[in-house]
């Protein structure tokens, strides 16, 4: 398949990808692929009334933690996002894919714009900047589903063989 010949992913291929994502319950901030395909990825979360960190951040006012967000965001746009860009330009499996663990190697320019309360469903949208030779860099941001945005940046990361 060359550049120019990729399709978006297909549902099938989208569950899976999910599937493989490393990070697990409670830490894992990514319940649905919506698109996915060369150049962008869409992803969506609920956060739980019930999260592990709602109660000490804060009592009696509980609200997603700024650092929840940015991990939220890094989990659709370079976890995911790099999942499926290995399998497409690597033309490796999904279980070779998973292989790889990604680390968070780079974060400019968070800003935030507004916060997320238990029980909010978000939004988050990647756009690759560039992947080569493993590193993914991507453009994310955060809304709610009526399109108020929560938060934004540039975050990268890379996958590594973890023995």
């Amino acid at each position: 398949m060359s550049m120019g010949d990729y399709m978006a992913a297909d549902r099938e291929t989208m569950d899976l990808i999910l599937k493989a994502v490393p990070q697990q319950p409670p830490f894992r901030f990514v319940d649905e692929i919506i698109e996915l395909d060369e150049n962008r990825v869409m992803g969506a979360y609920r956060f739980r009334e019930d999260e592990y960190f709602y109660a000490g951040h804060f009592p009696n006012r509980p609200i997603t933690p700024g650092v929840i967000l940015v991990e939220a965001m890094a989990q659709t746009g370079v976890v995911v996002y790099g999942l499926y860009l290995t399998m497409i330009h690597n033309k490796v499996s999904i279980e070779e894919a998973k292989s790889l663990t990604t680390l968070f190697t780079f974060i400019e320019g968070v800003e935030f714009n507004g916060i997320v309360s238990p029980g909010e469903r978000v939004l988050i949208q990647g756009e690759k900047v560039y992947f080569r030779k493993g590193n993914l860099k991507t453009r994310v941001k955060m809304e709610r589903e009526n399109g108020e945005p929560v938060c934004f940046g540039i975050l990268a990361g890379t996958g590594v063989k973890v023995s």
